[in-house]
């Protein structure tokens, strides 16, 4: 049970969901930054590797707004064990920051219905008013039946109040029609459909109330008993590994203590090479810090004001084990 100084009541909240590599990340970025800048926001993000990456790109890229409250969940479904895993931080992310706004991001790979689910339970009835459900989808993705037949990319769709073809730019001329289509047949005629670039998004999109009602709890559950990966001390060789599989996806990650440095064109010229679904990291180098961020559309690098340690996580169908070898060669 919950326990507040003062009592916090009807907190504005929103999911935004979507597959890998989407545009998650930027569109909350665009919000954070367009904010009122006298109100108090928080960001509960989940990742389905067991490393967790995304803290640092939002404390890095937020521009130090001490009104902006981060925390993370990695390692999967973030739903899971009756929500124990998701309601432990957001309970401690409320009393922590008294939001005048929460965002919820769940994994590309997790349970969004059954994150709504939790959300919509007894015991947050007061201290949330669910508002809009925002899915984003990369329309070129619904030729691709990796998508259309994966459960979690329906579900994503089904519990949206609105649907955002995100990227734009790079669409061909039917692609908007087909999503329009696509998402009146997965979530009927009543649900919104917008188009962005880059994650730009209005921030009256937020606004409003969520008008999709879920079902009872499924019965989804994983372990969650072992230690979180990001939260672990690291070994004496200052250098920790986690493996993470599930819904057709294996994750690979590691921790590097703040006392190893990477150089900076090996580094840059491996993971340019890699061929993963998705890859998330920070890096201290010779030349500073740089996180970096990879999709189906490229590999992007950005200055970061710094990080507490190196961090990387890859998604993919199959991840060749001698990417470790080859990670570790970037050393200096």
């Amino acid at each position: 049970m919950m326990k507040f100084d003062k009592p916090i009541l009807g907190v504005p909240t929103n999911i935004i969901t979507g597959f890998l590599g989407v545009g998650k990340t930027s569109v909350i970025l665009n919000l954070l930054a367009n904010k009122p800048k006298n109100e108090r926001w928080a960001v509960l993000v989940n990742e389905f590797g067991e490393i967790g990456v995304d803290g640092s790109f939002f404390k890095n890229q937020q521009g130090g707004d001490q009104q902006v409250f981060i925390r993370e969940v990695p390692g999967g479904c973030m739903c899971c064990a009756a929500g124990l895993p998701m309601q432990v931080a957001l309970n401690q992310l409320l009393s922590e920051a008294k939001p005048d706004r929460l965002l919820i991001e769940p994994t590309g790979l997790g349970h969004p219905k059954e994150v709504l689910q939790v959300l919509s339970s007894e015991h947050y009835c007061k201290v949330l008013s669910l508002q809009k459900n925002i899915a984003l989808v990369d329309a070129r993705q619904l030729s691709d039946v990796r998508y259309t037949e994966h459960e979690t990319f329906n579900q994503q769709i089904a519990i949206a109040d609105i649907v955002v073809g995100n990227k734009l730019d790079l669409y061909q001329a039917d692609e908007q029609q087909a999503l329009a289509a696509y998402t009146e047949k997965v979530s009927g005629a009543d649900t919104q459909v917008l188009f962005a670039q880059h994650g730009v998004l209005p921030f009256t999109i937020l606004e409003g109330d969520s008008t999709v009602h879920v079902n009872p709890p499924l019965n989804h559950h994983h372990d969650h008993s072992k230690p979180l990966a990001s939260e672990l001390p690291l070994p004496e060789n200052g250098i920790l590994k986690a493996i993470n599989e599930g819904e057709g996806f294996q994750s690979i990650g590691w921790r590097f203590s703040s006392d190893k440095c990477f150089d900076h064109q090996r580094l840059f010229k491996w993971l340019n090479e890699l061929e993963v679904e998705r890859l998330k990291a920070v890096f201290i180098t010779e030349k500073g810090c740089f996180g970096y961020n990879l999709t189906p559309d490229g590999l992007t690098e950005i200055d970061l004001e710094g990080c507490i340690e190196s961090r990387i996580e890859l998604i993919a169908t199959f991840i060749d084990q001698s990417c470790e070898t080859q990670l570790l060669d970037c050393l200096r």
